[in-house]
């Protein structure tokens, strides 16, 4: 009964290490992970496509450019510069390849959710016609009041 209990406390200490090291491998990458639940789960692509096509892309870039200043500004890299396969590049420049690089992980969840690969998970087309309906209603009541 002894080496049974003895098993038992063992594979629980060996549960928790592997967890452990699990945790410190997965727990840098949530951050990045969430980012991408977010743009693809969380966001209406058809209403926000319409909006990026109506002019709403300068208000991206100009967000990411703010990004970019504040976080070169707050955060600089310890050693001045940084190493990205190979590369010395410098603090602004590196902040705006990553600033890119989200931008770009953004726009691909988003080509995901249009192409349909996750419409089981989420389904914005209830909110559309919805919105459609109250707008046209919207829309008809002020024509009706110019009118008069």
């Amino acid at each position: 009964m002894e080496a049974l209990l003895n098993s038992f406390v063992e594979l629980l200490v060996a549960a928790t290490d592997l967890l452990w090291a699990v945790g410190s491998v997965v727990l840098p990458w949530l951050p990045l992970v969430a980012w991408i639940a977010y743009w693809m789960f969380a966001v209406n692509w058809v209403r926000l496509r319409e909006t990026l096509a109506r002019g709403g892309w300068i208000g991206l870039l100009l967000l990411g450019t703010l990004a970019v200043i504040v976080w070169g500004s707050i955060a600089p890299p310890a050693s001045g510069s940084y190493d990205l396969y190979g590369l010395t590049i410098s603090n602004y420049v590196g902040k705006t390849v990553f600033v890119t690089g989200l931008i770009c992980l953004m726009l691909l969840a988003g080509a995901a959710q249009l192409s349909g690969f996750c419409s089981a998970w989420c389904d914005f087309s209830d909110e559309t016609v919805e919105d459609e309906h109250h707008q046209h209603g919207h829309d008809s009541a002020h024509a009706h009041a110019a009118a008069h």
